[in-house]
């Protein structure tokens, strides 16, 4: 079998262990000097690796084209606790966070990286660097790829071949999406796509930034839309950042104008918000912000976002504080995300991750369309597609090869 991948992130590397560890003959062609560069741009934040919970609350985290059963069989085919051994198999030992989160211990992402390259080129896969995607054609069964180098452009044909070539964030690493004119050439359907786990801008008051901005605002609810989670925010000079929104992405794209609800003190009720106000002078806002333990954040935006004709009504603040409003501008631009939403069809994949229209080439990680929050649901996706299409290319293979 020779098998060809290109892109050499976290799914690329992944497929093509899985490959060579079947006997295959495999080259990984990557369009930057190096492989894994966005493994270690996330590598910078502590390498979350994956997540501790249940397989049935985590295939709940994906969006996108596919299904949660979909979801389900890809995480029972490369589990947590797969990723976690695999880890450790290279000799990095990793562990859980108090939020759940799966860290390798060291926090860092070039031990592993190395470690990993080490063992590929082990197993004799080739790797070339520099190799940019030109075209993809089929012929007599086979798949040809012409790929562009310093030397020139060069034509090569596998028995079948995986992109894993990234979404449309970070383009410096690599994942640029140049690959979405080629595969639209095939006649194959695109989800645009568009930034996910990014920070979303809105117009503050000058007294807001003044009092808050790079502070957190901490233990929130916050909803969008029909969804609502628990989590932080970060108030920026352009507007808000953090876990919470991150995981709102979806949601926020939705709305013709996007709005957070913040529920500052999510374990009181109204009544009790207002209960504890007691006797009140005129500055009702100042006492509510203190009887409340609001945070400075947290009262900049209070004090700030307020309409005139509640900052009287006691009632009108206690509600205030459990839903007030934030409206937002936009997502940031999709370079700054930490991943982007869209990327090719889910009709365009069959289960294997093969492209129908055409037999033998398969996708895999950010690629496809689906998105997933921060919380080691990233990674753990890129490895399980990896693992799926490098498992259904041998299945195609063999399926072919058979009498």
């Amino acid at each position: 079998m020779n098998l060809a991948i290109v892109g050499g992130g976290p799914s690329g590397l992944r497929a093509a262990e899985i490959l060579a560890e079947a006997g295959a003959t495999v080259t990984l062609f990557e369009g930057k000097a190096s492989v894994g560069r966005k493994f270690l741009v996330a590598g910078l934040g502590g390498l979350n690796l994956t997540h501790s919970e249940s397989l049935e609350d985590f295939s709940k985290r994906y969006k996108g084209g596919f299904s949660e059963t979909f979801w389900t069989s890809l995480l029972e085919d490369c589990t947590p606790l797969e990723l976690r051994k695999w880890a450790e198999d290279l000799g990095i030992d990793t562990f859980i966070g108090t939020s759940g989160r799966v860290f390798p211990k060291e926090f860092k992402a070039a031990p592993l990286l190395r470690r990993w390259v080490e063992n590929l080129r082990s197993r004799k896969v080739i790797i070339q660097t520099r190799q940019d995607l030109r075209s993809i054609k089929r012929e007599d069964g086979r798949i040809l790829l012409e790929l562009s180098a310093n030397e020139g452009v060069k034509e090569s044909a596998f028995d079948a071949v995986i992109l894993a070539l990234g979404g449309a964030s970070w383009p410096e690493t690599g994942s640029d999406a140049r690959w979405v004119p080629i595969l639209k050439e095939m006649g194959i359907s695109i989800t645009p796509f568009q930034a996910a786990n990014c920070g979303w801008e809105a117009n503050w008051h000058p007294d807001i930034l003044s009092q808050a901005e790079g502070q957190p605002l901490k233990n929130l609810s916050v909803t969008a839309g029909q969804e609502t989670v628990q989590g932080e925010l970060m108030i920026t000079a352009y507007g808000l950042e953090g876990g919470a929104i991150y995981q709102l992405g979806a949601s926020l794209r939705s709305m013709e104008f996007p709005k957070l609800l913040l529920d500052l003190k999510p374990t009181f009720s109204k009544e009790e918000l207002v209960n504890k106000l007691g006797d009140f002078s005129d500055d009702l806002v100042s006492i509510a912000a203190k009887s409340w333990r609001l945070s400075a954040a947290a009262t900049a935006l209070f004090r700030n976002l307020i309409p005139k004709d509640a900052e009287n009504d006691p009632l009108a603040l206690a509600r205030l504080a459990k839903t007030l409003p934030v409206s937002l501008k936009g997502p940031r631009p999709i370079a700054e995300a930490i991943s982007s939403a869209g990327g090719i069809h889910s009709s365009e994949i069959t289960e294997d991750l093969m492209i129908r229209k055409f037999p033998g080439l398969f996708v895999a990680g950010e690629m496809i369309d689906w998105e997933a929050p921060t919380g080691g649901y990233l990674l753990q996706g890129c490895f399980a597609t990896g693992t799926r299409a490098a498992q259904g290319l041998l299945r195609y293979l063999a399926g072919r090869n058979s009498p």
